[in-house]
């Protein structure tokens, strides 16, 4: 491996960092699969975030697991240098679906990176924290670790994920999640229903409103969800009606201003039916990604010069992804690049990306990745902060 032309850091501290990640190839693609064999849901992922605790701790880190109130959660830090960075690992699967987000990839490459840069970090100037970070799936786990402090004094924070291309700044958006339950009441659904209440028709009637309301929302204005119960019996009129969903918009202020709308739409079932209506958070908001500038323009460069290649994206593409990174962005310079699986017409959340997760392409971008990050962690050092990094 060849780090860029023009290195902040010294080339060869560059070069002992991809000699210590290479060295550990085989056991950080092991860790990969491993976590990826045995997919855990947010806030349960107890093989994979010990696996990830006593990796840190093999490569000489001081390690906490178990923190901020969250027992999957983990904090390890090394070194002692002026310029703190983040490393984030995220580690939770989706029900069904496995590791369709490929995050058994962003844990590896952050472990990876954290190992190239044990040894070496005082030398760089640098102290190097890895927060292991449950349930980005939407427990929003950065979102209550940023509030329990474990983002404290960083200078920078980061980490990688993947997807079926090399993205440097995906566009991430706002998002807002809450649970919905209707309450009718019962009554035989052929004898006597007149009697009854139909919660299963509030939720139907929401949804109509929703398609309505799309007409009159943003290019990037996002509202989906799932109904997870309508009744039992075909034959009884439903007293009950559940389910769960999702806004999102560009910015959290945009958010702000489509939340109060959807929320509308679900009143209108209430209001057309005579149901009860309860609508409940689903776990914290995410904010938008904040991507900094000066920190990707370091990464950019050391992931071009091992090889990894970034597609020219059209202007006003949107992607509606969200993340709990977005929140910490608000706060710590932070960047969040997607490696490219190399699996066209295949995005997250399917069960093709599961399967892509595992592949040799994969493993090569835990290792990419992890360079990537510990390179552009040695530069921010040697470039004295992030406005240094960036000329100005």
């Amino acid at each position: 491996m060849t780090p860029p032309a023009h290195p902040l850091a010294p080339a060869p501290a560059k070069e002992a960092v991809a000699r210590r990640i290479q060295g550990a190839g085989e056991r950080l693609v092991a860790l990969s699969h491993r976590i990826h064999a045995h997919p855990e849901l947010g806030f349960e992922e107890t093989l994979a975030s010990q696996w990830v605790a006593d990796a840190l701790a093999d490569a000489g880190y001081e390690v906490r697991h178990g923190c901020y109130d969250l027992p999957t959660a983990v904090h390890a830090t090394i070194g002692d240098g002026p310029v703190h960075v983040g490393i984030c690992a995220e580690y939770d699967a989706l029900p069904d679906l496995g590791h369709a987000c490929g995050h058994n990839v962003i844990a590896a490459a952050a472990v990876g990176a954290a190992t190239g840069l044990a040894a070496l970090a005082d030398d760089l100037g640098l102290t190097v924290t890895v927060l292991g970070t449950p349930a980005e799936e939407g427990g929003g786990g950065k979102v209550l670790m940023l509030e329990r402090g474990a983002f404290d004094g960083l200078d920078a924070a980061m980490m990688v994920h993947p997807a079926a291309t090399e993205m440097l700044a995906m566009p991430l958006l706002a998002m807002s999640q809450f649970e919905v339950s209707y309450r009718g009441r019962p009554a035989h659904a052929g004898a006597w229903p007149e009697q009854g209440v139909n919660a299963a028709d509030a939720m139907t009637v929401a949804q109509v409103a929703l398609g309505l309301l799309r007409q009159q929302t943003r290019a990037d204005d996002r509202v989906h969800g799932i109904v997870t119960g309508a009744g039992t019996a075909p034959n009884v009129i439903p007293d009950h009606a559940r389910g769960r969903w999702i806004i999102r918009s560009g910015t959290a202020k945009a958010l702000a201003e489509l939340a109060p709308r959807v929320h509308r739409c679900f009143e209108a079932g209430a209001v057309a039916t005579g149901c009860a209506l309860d609508l409940e958070p689903a776990g914290p908001d995410y904010a938008d990604l904040r991507h900094d500038a000066s920190l990707l323009r370091l990464y950019r460069a050391n992931a071009e010069a091992l090889g990894r290649i970034f597609p020219e994206v059209p202007p006003g593409s949107a992607v509606g992804a969200a993340t709990d990174m977005g929140n910490v962005s608000h706060v710590v310079p932070t960047i969040h690049p997607m490696l490219g699986l190399d699996c066209p017409g295949v995005g997250n959340h399917q069960p093709g990306f599961t399967a892509a997760s595992v592949t040799s392409t994969a493993d090569r971008a835990v290792l990419d990745g992890a360079t990537a990050l510990a390179w552009t962690a040695a530069d921010l050092a040697a470039g004295a902060g992030v406005g240094a990094a960036a000329g100005g």
